[in-house]
């Protein structure tokens, strides 16, 4: 059972990213609009497919008490479009226009890993 009050990934074999496209103004957002929602008639849920490319990021440096690394955090652009933000995983520090793919994570919900050139 999911804790997410939203579906944030397909039920699929392999799961996709979800996002919702407004039938009126064709705007995506994220993440999906749940189906309890009022505005839920008013949105279709499509996947998040291809490979995103980060638009920002910041890196994060917790605490030297907390014991925990440095990590980032950052926007991603996907086709549709739509723009997310989320934990950059595979890469000690990002650049502008570094390609990313989203992944599920326990911790999160979802992550972005660096996807090689």
């Amino acid at each position: 059972m999911s804790t997410q009050p939203y579906a944030l990934w397909s039920a699929d074999s392999e799961p996709v990213l979800l996002a919702s496209r407004d039938r009126w103004t064709d705007e995506f957002v994220f993440p999906a609009v749940p189906d309890a929602s009022p505005l839920a008639a008013r949105h279709q849920n499509v996947p998040v497919t291809g490979v995103g490319v980060v638009y920002s990021f910041t890196v994060i440096h917790p605490s030297p008490k907390s014991g925990l690394a440095p990590y980032a955090l950052g926007y991603v652009d996907f086709p549709g479009p739509v723009r997310i933000f989320g934990r950059l995983l595979g890469k000690g520090r990002p650049v502008i226009g570094d390609r990313y793919k989203p992944r599920p994570d326990t911790d999160f919900g979802y992550v972005f890993e660096a996807v090689e050139a």
